[in-house]
């Protein structure tokens, strides 16, 4: 039976799009493949690691008719990449074995039976769907994914924490030494879920998501169990294990009512700060912020006693203070934001200082300060 015909480029991208989480090593073999279900002319494809689960519905030729299998989807998909995107390549079945031919090309592939493969138990009631643009949604992640904590113990910092109320989506981000803090709005009312996403799917979902503005923008359905998140998207069906824990209580994290605050363009202090952290120690990252009137100075230096030191002019009457912050973490955030200008909000030297976006409350950033 021939499973599929159709351009490399096609083919190629259906199987790219669920191959994100399947991973090199793995203790079931089986984990390694893609499940192909082929039902009448339409063909799923489905891959797993036994806590994300991602499946696509193409349209790929072939002949009609029901068939499952799996094979190797790593090896697939590096056969692929080696045709021209124009190329015509079909995949036939012949006893245990899969045949990808193309052009004057032939590789014989083992299989492995489909009823082995362990697709992920779906939860028995999800809350309410509920949907946002693909780019919305891209957006908050970009804004809040880079503070993620990374093998923290803490396991429920290494995540995402999704709140949705009323007609508000937050998504929330902590290592526990910066919080990061995005919002959007929603087009229904949905009653209070609260959810972590782990990592992984995280990162899988900014790799999905569409980027595309406009009137006909694509979305994206959410929904929540207790143990799993289901999201649907351009053909696509994902679902993951969510992060048991509980989540620290952020609005305790961000700060109300620092009495100095100074407005200065992104793109100034980015740059400001980029050049200073060329000198700074490799284990240690720290610059020191000297605000005063008029004047931000921002310096560093390092263990072969080498300094670097900036000036901006600022718009600023408050306090003079001097605070030491990790300056990579500095340097994430305002990368992330895509505003000409930002707010930065101080107490003094040993108090976390807020970056925001001004007249927007739709982000915001909290990072503690460093003795340096």
């Amino acid at each position: 039976m021939i499973v599929l015909k159709a351009t490399q480029d096609k083919v190629l991208a259906a199987l790219q799009s669920v191959s994100g989480i399947v991973e090199r090593r793995h203790t079931l073999p089986i984990l390694a493949n893609v499940l192909i279900r082929k039902t009448g002319g339409q063909l799923q494809l489905t891959t797993s690691d036994l806590e994300i689960q991602i499946r696509t519905t193409a349209e790929l030729g072939g002949d009609e008719g029901n068939f499952t299998t799996t094979v190797g989807a790593r090896k697939l998909i590096d056969i692929l990449r080696t045709m021209p995107a124009d190329q015509t390549v079909s995949l036939e079945s012949s006893a245990s074995k899969l045949v990808l031919k193309g052009g004057k090309s032939r590789f014989t592939l083992q299989s492995l039976p489909a009823e082995d493969f362990p697709l992920v138990q779906e939860a028995a009631s999800f809350g309410p769907v509920f949907s946002v643009p693909q780019k919305t949604l891209k957006d908050l992640l970009s804004q809040v994914s880079f503070s993620m904590a990374v093998h923290d113990i803490r396991y429920y910092l290494n995540g995402i924490l999704f709140v949705a109320e009323g007609k508000q989506l937050s998504l929330v981000a902590t290592d526990g030494h910066r919080l990061a803090f995005a919002s959007a709005t929603l087009d229904v009312e949905v009653p209070r879920q609260e959810v972590i996403l782990p990592r992984k799917t995280v990162l899988e979902m900014q790799r999905l998501l569409s980027d595309a503005g406009g009137e006909d923008q694509p979305v994206i359905e959410m929904q929540f169990a207790s143990n799993q998140a289901k999201f649907s998207f351009g053909g696509m069906e994902f679902v993951t294990k969510l992060v048991e824990g509980k989540f620290p209580d952020y609005n305790r994290v961000i700060p109300k009512n620092h009495k100095n605050t100074v407005t200065l363009g992104r793109a100034p202090l980015l740059a400001s700060l980029q050049r200073t952290a060329i000198l700074t120690s490799e284990k240690f990252k720290g610059v020191r912020l000297n605000i005063e009137p008029g004047t931000l100075r921002i310096a560093s230096n390092n263990a072969e006693q080498e300094e670097a030191q900036d000036e901006l002019d600022i718009d600023y009457g408050g306090d003079a203070i001097e605070i030491g912050f990790n300056v990579t973490y500095l340097i994430e955030a305002l990368a992330n934001m895509s505003q000409d200008m930002v707010k930065l909000e101080l107490a003094d030297s040993n108090s976390s200082a807020l970056l925001t976006i001004p007249e927007n409350a739709s982000f915001k950033y909290v990072v503690m300060p460093m003795r340096i």
